[in-house]
């Protein structure tokens, strides 16, 4: 008996804040109604819990019946007029999802009843946010989605997945792996920033365009900065935050190919971060860029097949590569493949070499080597593109932050290698 009580007590309180969520939305609405609030949904979860202590101690069928009696509770509401809010299709799944939270309780499923009225608060929480998330969505965002559908769920499992051609060097289902991984990756921040759009503030907008893009990011507000040159420091947060924050997402998406080899990188990828936190520390305690909105920098989206095909082409060139200057023992031909690799893409590189690191003939070092270079490559040319493009005032800001940037990967390397 006293874990029964428990048993209710604990359901009574998940119920309680599904309740909470659902009724200050519907409060928070501009037609608010009184259906379905926190007691309401209390009652539901306290009933699911006593339902299947019935089932299984004294009605086998119990459970069903509560379940059953709360359907044809909700459809009656939504079919009879009455004066309050009928229930729609939300209120339905709520009120079932609470029923089940009460159950899983008593089946000692406690973990798993917090984790569906985390979820349904959520949800029922987000309800005008994703509402105005999905009125900004266009015909172009969701036929991209469908492609990264196809690029993942259609196109991968039917690739052979083995080494072919010479060296062994190409194997067409890790490169379509990768092709999968980057484009997450990148689409991730591309609807990170496209949720946020305007909204956000000038660092994180360019927090969020580095994600999906470090280089165009840098090109557009590299552009912005000579129409707006007054604005030049603010745009220069904005490029310095969008290719520090490369750093970290080559880290994780090395990570999810080699967490051994992505721990090696850890230090010089930190120390080269310091100069970008820095600038980032300086301008926002001295100016609080926050108050100036981002302008949202022109991504196109990461997920078109156009961009799947160039990248799973540019990759399966650098791991031949690779693959080819391993076996011929060629170590010292990894660092300028790795420097001109980077200038054209960070992610294709870092992936082949995380993906082959550690062999007799290109050592664990060498490979740390190798991709730090590739991030210096990467670090000057965006450098390069700030200053061809950019505004003065940003040009002299980038020039300093980006080429501490690279300097200090340098020196990381010369340190390493002696």
């Amino acid at each position: 008996m006293p874990d029964l009580l428990i048993f209710i007590v604990v359901s009574a309180g998940l119920g309680a804040l599904i309740g909470l969520i659902r009724q200050w939305g519907e409060q928070s609405d501009d037609t608010p109604g009184d259906f379905a609030g926190v007691r309401t949904h209390t009652f539901w979860a306290v009933l699911g819990c006593l339902g299947a202590f019935a089932s299984e101690a004294h009605v086998s069928f119990a459970l069903p019946i509560v379940f059953i009696l709360v359907a044809a509770h909700l459809l009656t509401q939504a079919i009879v007029p009455h004066d309050h809010a009928s229930p729609g299709s939300t209120s339905f799944a709520g009120a079932l999802l609470t029923l089940f939270c009460g159950a899983l309780v008593f089946w000692e499923e406690t973990k798993s009843a917090v984790v569906v009225a985390a979820t349904t608060m959520v949800l029922l929480g987000m309800k005008q946010p994703l509402h105005n998330w999905t009125r900004s969505i266009t015909a172009k965002d969701i036929r991209a989605t469908l492609q990264f559908a196809a690029i993942s769920g259609v196109i991968l499992p039917l690739v052979p997945n083995r080494a072919l051609g010479p060296y062994a060097g190409f194997n067409p289902f890790s490169t379509w792996l990768m092709v999968v991984l980057i484009s997450g990756l990148a689409f991730a921040g591309y609807v990170a920033i496209r949720m946020v759009g305007a909204r956000a503030g000038i660092l994180l907008t360019g927090v969020l365009g580095g994600l999906a893009s470090s280089t165009a990011s840098t090109l557009a507000f590299s552009r912005r900065s000579r129409e707006e040159p007054a604005l030049s420091e603010h745009y220069a947060l904005a490029v310095v935050a969008a290719c520090t924050v490369m750093l970290p997402r080559v880290l994780i998406a090395t990570g999810l190919v080699n967490r051994h080899f992505a721990l090696s990188l850890v230090v010089p990828f930190a120390l080269m971060a310091i100069p970008g936190i820095g600038y980032a520390a300086w301008v926002w305690l001295r100016r609080h860029p926050r108050r100036r909105q981002g302008d949202t920098p022109a991504l196109g989206n990461p997920l078109s097949l156009a961009t799947a095909i160039k990248f799973a082409a540019l990759y399966s060139l650098v791991a031949f590569a690779v693959k080819a200057i391993q076996a011929e023992g060629w170590t010292q031909g990894l660092l300028p493949l790795s420097f001109v690799s980077g200038l054209t893409d960070m992610d294709a590189i870092s992936l082949s070499i995380a993906r082959d690191h550690g062999t007799e003939k290109a050592t664990p070092d060498l490979a740390a080597r190798a991709v730090v270079l590739a991030a210096v490559s990467n670090t000057l040319l965006k450098t390069g593109i700030s200053v061809a493009l950019g505004s003065p005032g940003l040009k002299a800001r980038i020039g300093i932050v980006l080429g501490a940037t690279a300097i200090v990967g340098v020196a990381w390397m010369l340190t390493a290698s002696s």
